[in-house]
């Protein structure tokens, strides 16, 4: 399997086709006639660019309109934070289904509120491990080189991800900007150890030579990617999308969600992720 074959399996089918369970919990009166109701989705660290993903979110938004007879939505798909915020600053979107470390970065900006939980099949990010072939312990690895697409976020990883247990400043840093191009780095000796996520653990058994691989650390087990209301959503309208949520994969729509990749949708609130607030 190659790395653009990853890509479609693990990132850009499911997640855009996420933007279907996000889109139907829209009622008919939030879209009004001649307007555009954003929809963010945001997987950072995906592997391959937007083109296709956002192909996806395009045909599953026309279905929508069908179904729901709500006009005038757009979706955009991203995996760069950094691009995601220019498109929040000039389009003003209303809701939107983020990874956790996104979330946190940018919930004082924009005013962001927990609605919901998207528990989203091979998305990763849920766990994080440090690996090698060579190290048997993360003391090894500390003073040494290590891979990871992870460190552009060096505060997540201190605070949330590591929990004390290491800082970025512990290690040689190899850069990666990929998922499989941090696999690739470990195997090859470039770097003696990686920091990465649960669905690239999972991939690695799919390399030649990646069963060599294994965790000399883990961290703990992390909340899943956040369905967000903007701050100008009104709490009418972020209650209404908040009690769809639940609806979504029941009462007939077990098939769409699994073929949609989602294994749950589910509602949520801030003091769901009030420990990691305190953290970060």
């Amino acid at each position: 399997m190659t790395g653009t074959d990853f890509m479609r399996r693990r990132f850009s089918p499911t997640l855009a086709r996420c933007a279907l369970s996000a889109l139907l919990l829209l009622s008919p009166t939030a879209a009004t006639a001649g307007a555009q109701t954003g929809i963010l989705i945001l997987k950072e660290h995906a592997v391959g660019g937007t083109a296709q993903a956002q192909t996806f979110v395009d045909r599953l938004m026309a279905r929508v309109e069908k179904i729901a007879n709500i006009k005038g939505l757009r979706g955009v798909f991203y995996t760069s934070r950094s691009r995601a915020v220019k498109w929040i600053d000039a389009e003003h979107p209303g809701f939107g289904i983020v990874s956790l470390a996104a979330f946190l970065h940018l919930r004082d900006r924009y005013g962001l509120s927990v609605i919901g939980k998207a528990v989203v099949a091979q998305a990763g990010g849920r766990q994080y491990f440090i690996v090698s072939s060579a190290a048997r312990s993360l003391a090894e690895c500390k003073g040494s080189t290590l891979a990871s697409d992870h460190l552009d976020d060096v505060r997540f990883v201190e605070k949330i991800v590591s929990s004390g247990d290491f800082k970025v400043s512990d290690f040689t840093q190899v850069p990666s900007r990929r998922p499989v191009q941090t696999l690739k780095k470990v195997l090859s000796g470039e770097a003696k150890c990686a920091l990465i996520d649960d669905a690239q653990l999972a991939y690695a058994k799919r390399l030649d030579g990646g069963g060599a691989l294994a965790p000399v650390w883990k961290s703990k087990k992390l909340p899943p990617m956040v369905v967000v209301a903007f701050a100008p959503v009104d709490s009418k309208a972020r209650a209404r999308f908040k009690r769809g949520l639940s609806k979504i994969c029941a009462g007939g729509g077990e098939a769409t969600c699994k073929e949609a990749g989602i294994s749950s949708l589910s509602p949520a609130n801030d003091a769901d992720y009030a420990g990691l607030f305190r953290s970060y």
